[in-house]
């Protein structure tokens, strides 16, 4: 049976979409853009996008009653790979044991003009 999950702690979805959808033993998490949820504001740097865009992420777990800990696999879209290691540099903050799989793919553009969206399937406990 399939569950949504939302929570006013993580960016409300831009089109038609949602935060996450739990599964089974399984969230689905969607992309998340670097915004912050409050003010709607972006921050410029790869590092700043890359660590509001996980806690994005950290925000809908917790609402699902799991954490990051439990993540299986990301994707992360970035608009230039050449900013590769300073995103893996603050990722690397988050996800630093048991890290989970993960794919990382260059993108032509991301809405709003972000640098990077970060999407995760976290297991539920």
């Amino acid at each position: 049976m399939k569950e949504i999950i939302e929570t006013k702690e993580a960016p409300q979805a831009i089109g038609p979409y949602s935060q996450a959808v739990k599964s089974g033993k399984l969230l689905f998490i969607s992309g998340q853009l670097p915004i912050d949820p409050k003010t709607s504001s972006m921050p410029k740097t790869i590092e700043e996008q890359t660590e509001a865009a996980i806690k994005n992420l950290e925000s809908i777990a917790k609402a699902a009653g799991t954490s990051l800990e439990n993540t299986l696999k990301t994707t992360v879209f970035m608009t230039d790979l050449s900013l590769f290691a300073r995103m893996n540099e603050v990722y690397s903050h988050f996800f630093n044991k048991n890290a989970p799989a993960r794919a990382t793919v260059e993108v032509k553009a991301l809405p709003k003009g972000a640098l990077v969206e970060i999407e995760a399937i976290v297991e539920l406990i």
